[in-house]
């Protein structure tokens, strides 16, 4: 069963800091401060609409929840109480910083029904933190964790990848810090260079490059299977569709299928390899000298492994001339396939 959430954005609401990558403006699509009674108009439209609550949660998104005032937080969070319960949502999810989470706001999360929390990490490199004014350190983060663990609350991290001063080193060393304190979900955010902001001010100067789009699908398609492997759920990878944010953006790494893009690069470099073996294998000098390639995958997955818009099987005909086809086997996990023939 999927999980889905009423998002209510708080913009910008709480944040202390104003980080080189952010325009919450741009990324909430929203200016204005949502009411009790706004709380109660979206959630009361929800519940006629949705029929499966147990799997969707009043998310507060858009700004550091635990940071705002805190008669202000308490209100939007008694409105959304009235919604949980035997007939109602699962519970409340929110989004904040690492250095505003301790036992007293936790335990107060938890008396109105708040059942996830995620971080906005972004990296756990203390000298890209730095780099990008994120006003909180690795540490923070690793604390904050581990008191969300602690009163039971679902945990999520949000991976930001191509940051100003952040490399590929430290992209490896962030992803394997948050696999080792294996939160229950992950978000990964490619960077989008959006207008108003400090890294659109250092992209314009040439202080600031982007990596290539094609290596960051490809690197974000290996996390994708490498979170996968370790049991955290990838609940968003890339932004959404958003008139505002192709509006403002500058430059980066946004497309409206970036997650359908990883997954194709993903199954493209494993059938890639796998070629490559049954090629050794039959003692063939060149891959092209295999015509046919037969794999299997989780039904699931047919589609990704074929490739975007059947980007893999075009990859493989003109690269390769090989013609490859992809059955479905229920017994093959996620973003894994075997080569059958």
């Amino acid at each position: 069963m999927s999980h889905s959430n009423i998002s209510i954005f708080v913009p910008h609401a709480g944040c202390p800091q104003q980080c080189s990558f952010c325009n919450q403006k741009t990324i909430s699509g929203s200016q204005c401060q949502p009411t009790a009674e706004d709380v109660h108009r979206i959630c009361s439209q929800a519940m006629e609409q949705i029929r499966d609550r147990k799997n969707t949660e009043i998310a507060f998104f858009g700004g550091s929840f635990t940071a705002i005032d805190r008669s202000y937080m308490t209100e939007l969070l008694k409105a959304a109480k009235c919604y949980l319960g035997e007939n109602g949502f699962k519970g409340i999810r929110i989004s904040t910083r690492p250095d505003f989470i301790d036992n007293e706001v936790l335990k107060l999360l938890k008396s109105y029904g708040v059942t996830s929390i995620e971080l906005g990490a972004q990296s756990m490199v203390n000298r890209v933190l730095t780099a990008n004014e994120r006003g909180h350190t690795a540490e923070d983060v690793y604390r904050a964790c581990q008191l969300i663990k602690n009163h039971g609350f679902e945990l999520g991290l949000q991976m930001m990848v191509g940051l100003y001063q952040s490399t590929w080193n430290d992209e490896n060393k962030t992803a394997k810090r948050i696999m080792k304190i294996h939160p229950d979900t992950v978000r990964i955010y490619p960077v989008v260079v959006l207008e108003g902001t400090k890294l659109a001010e250092l992209y314009k100067s040439g202080e600031y490059q982007l990596m290539e789009f094609d290596d960051m699908v490809q690197y974000c398609g290996i996390l994708l299977r490498d979170f996968d492997r370790t049991g955290i759920k990838v609940i968003k990878c890339g932004l959404h569709a958003s008139d505002g944010v192709e509006g403002d953006m500058v430059a980066g790494y946004y497309h409206p299928a970036f997650r359908e893009l990883c997954e194709s690069s993903m199954y493209r470099l494993i059938m890639e390899d796998m070629i490559f073996d049954k090629a050794q294998e039959e003692n063939a000098e060149y891959c092209s000298e295999l015509e046919r390639c037969i794999f299997a995958a989780n039904p699931s997955c047919i589609s990704k492994a074929l490739g975007h818009k059947k980007s893999n099987v075009e990859y493989f005909k003109k690269n390769f001339s090989i013609d490859i086809k992809v059955i479905g086997d229920e017994n093959i996990p996620k973003y894994q396939c075997e080569i059958r023939g």
